[in-house]
């Protein structure tokens, strides 16, 4: 008889004997279905066992795991904000000072007028003629005022670097913005033989402003009424 007449009769019997099982009389059952039989439920009861238990267990492990790091993360950036708290300290002390200096910087109301002279006579100075300089209305900022001035002026290339140059070393805080650079205006041909150009800029200058500023402002203009 060959090999797999042998498997075959072997199978068929196996199925014989798992047909004709007494599921009442469990312990009836031959050794070998026995055995398979306890591998198979304890097979079983460990997938269940993963599935239901340790599965969930592991994706605990693993939100633990990522609160571990960002918790530890928070736990380095307070630590070397506590060790390095005095530098920090020393730096906010140094920021106000710097704050403060540059808020001197700013010019008050009264200070303006002496501002547009200080300008005129730089623009004086560097060979310059003014056609006109006019401060404009004050635009409100979030903790300053920025107050325009317009400006025109004759003269050559070198006079209004050496204008430009000027303004800047003024001690006071001005920029200067939107320059255009053409020939002058109809009115002023006899200059054009010479050589001299026009220039419109706008200088800005700053002033600080305040909300207990505005309001002492306010109640001080209602105690005069």
């Amino acid at each position: 008889m060959k090999a797999s007449e042998l498997k075959n009769m072997d199978l068929r019997e196996l199925m014989d004997e798992l047909n004709s099982l007494d599921f009442e009389n469990v312990g009836g059952w031959p050794t070998p279905i026995k055995v398979g039989a306890a591998v198979l439920v304890l097979i079983l009861v460990v997938a269940l066992g993963y599935f239901l238990s340790i599965s969930e267990a592991n994706q605990v492990l693993d939100q633990q795991k990522k609160e571990e790091a960002t918790l530890l993360q928070a736990y380095e950036k307070k630590a070397f904000q506590a060790h390095n708290l005095d530098q920090f300290r020393k730096q906010l002390v140094e920021m106000e000072q710097t704050f403060g200096a540059l808020l001197k910087q700013l010019p008050k109301d009264t200070e303006v007028p002496g501002l547009l002279e200080d300008i005129t006579h730089t623009g004086l100075g560097s060979g310059l003629e003014f056609e006109n300089i006019e401060l404009r209305d004050e635009m409100e900022k979030e903790f300053y005022a920025e107050l325009p001035i317009n400006i025109q002026v004759i003269g050559d290339y070198h006079g209004f670097g050496s204008f430009v140059s000027g303004v800047a070393s003024l001690p006071r805080i001005v920029t200067l913005h939107d320059f255009t650079v053409a020939r002058p205006a109809k009115g002023n041909q006899k200059q054009a033989p010479l050589g001299l150009l026009r220039m419109d800029i706008t200088a800005k200058t700053y002033r600080y402003s305040s909300k207990d500023d505005a309001t002492g402002n306010a109640n001080s203009s209602s105690k005069k009424k």
